[in-house]
C-alpha cells in the first residue's frame, strides 16, 4: 500500500504540483502565490482525517465545551497562515531558521498565557496538520515553487514549507483559547 502511495505521488501529484507552481511563479504576482497557498492549506488541513479524529475526541473529553468544528477551523486557519508565510519566505528568500525561531518564541510566550487545558491540544494540532492529505499537496507546492523561483533550493526551501505548516496551528489554537478565556471572564464579571 505504501509503495503504491509513493508511486502515486511521484507519477501524479508531484508533476501536477510542479506545473501549478510553475504557472504561479510565471504570473509574477506574489499575492496570488500567497492566496493559493492559504486556500490550499486551509482546504487540505480541514480535510485531514487525523484532525477530524482529534477534534471529535477533544469535544467528547471536554463534554462539548470545545466545539469540534471551531477547533478544526482554528487549526486550518493556523496551518493556512503558516503555508502563506512559507510561500512568502520562498518568494522573498528569507532564512528559514529565523521564521521558525520567531514562531517558537511566540509559542513559548503563548503557552504561559493560554489556558492550561488548551496547551496540549495546541501542541498536538501541529502534528495532525502534517498528515496524509496535507503533506503530499504542500510538499508538491513547496518543491514546485522552489524549483521555479531562481535562487531557491528545493531541499531546504521546498520542505521548509512543512515546518511552518506544523508550527502555526499551535499559535492559532492557543490564541483561540486565550480569546475564549477573555470572553468568558468578561461575561462572568
Amino acid at each position: 500500500g505504501l509503495d503504491a502511495f509513493v508511486m502515486g505521488l511521484e507519477l501524479g501529484l508531484f508533476p501536477i504540483g510542479k506545473t501549478i507552481a510553475y504557472e504561479l511563479a510565471v504570473m509574477n504576482n506574489p499575492w496570488v502565490i500567497y492566496a493559493f497557498g492559504f486556500a490550499l492549506g486551509f482546504s487540505t488541513i480541514l480535510a485531514e482525517p487525523a484532525l477530524m479524529a482529534v477534534a471529535m475526541k477533544v469535544s467528547e473529553v471536554s463534554n462539548g465545551n470545545i466545539n469540534k468544528n471551531k477547533l478544526r477551523i482554528t487549526v486550518a486557519i493556523g496551518g493556512a497562515l503558516g503555508i502563506a508565510l512559507g510561500c512568502y519566505r520562498l518568494v522573498s528568500g528569507g532564512s528559514l531558521h529565523y521564521y521558525i525561531l520567531c514562531g517558537y518564541a511566540v509559542v513559548i510566550v503563548m503557552t504561559y498565557f493560554a489556558p492550561k487545558y488548551i496547551v496540549p491540544i495546541a501542541y498536538d494540532s501541529g502534528g495532525v496538520t502534517t498528515s496524509t492529505v496535507t503533506v503530499p499537496l504542500i510538499a508538491a507546492l513547496g518543491l514546485g515553487l522552489a524549483e521555479n523561483i531562481p535562487g531557491r533550493d528545493p531541499l531546504i526551501d521546498g520542505f521548509g514549507l512543512m515546518a511552518l505548516t506544523a508550527l502555526f496551528p499551535s499559535i492559532s489554537v492557543m490564541g483561540y483559547g486565550i480569546i475564549a478565556q477573555v470572553i468568558l471572564k468578561r461575561k462572568t464579571q
